[in-house]
């Protein structure tokens, strides 16, 4: 049923709870799973930085973002392989929800696996989804995971 599972990171503790659900189809189904980390290239407007640093500052950005990416996928195969699943990982700039759904496309990925914080109202209003996002615009499957919740279905 599933040949690709596409798990995109953003490096934090949420995204690498996913895994378990990724994980499990993956073993079930004998799927490759694809660790994929997106440099949000839109997130340089909002650092304020003026036009004489700028140019500067893009770089090292860039190369940190990436370092930093190169770390979440590079957990992402360590957990992999420790259960002998295939994996493949990719860092890539762009906007997230955009690049997901595009390697998603190019990849000939079958499900994506993405966590979701649960986030209602003015706050998920105000901080936007990049989880929503990807349901609304992916060309299959997506299955979300509820991050932050306790037994009791309280967050």
């Amino acid at each position: 049923m599933y040949d690709h599972i596409l798990v995109p990171t953003d490096g934090s503790d949420a995204s690498i709870e996913a895994l378990d659900e990724a994980f499990a189809l993956a073993d079930r189904f004998g799927a490759t799973v694809h660790a994929l980390y997106v440099v949000d290239d839109t997130a340089l407007a909002a650092t304020g930085l003026d036009d004489l640093s700028f140019d500067t500052h893009v770089d090292e950005y860039f190369a940190d973002m990436e370092a930093f990416g190169e770390r979440a996928t590079g957990r992402i195969r360590e957990a992999a392989e420790e259960e002998g699943i295939d994996v493949v990982t990719a860092v890539m700039d762009g906007i997230p929800n955009r690049q997901i759904v595009e390697y998603a496309d190019d990849h000939g990925v079958d499900l994506i696996v993405m966590a979701t914080h649960g986030r209602r109202g003015v706050q998920r209003a105000l901080l936007g989804s990049t989880t929503e996002r990807v349901v609304r615009r992916a060309n299959v499957p997506v299955l979300t995971v509820r991050i932050g919740r306790d037994g009791n279905g309280e967050e």
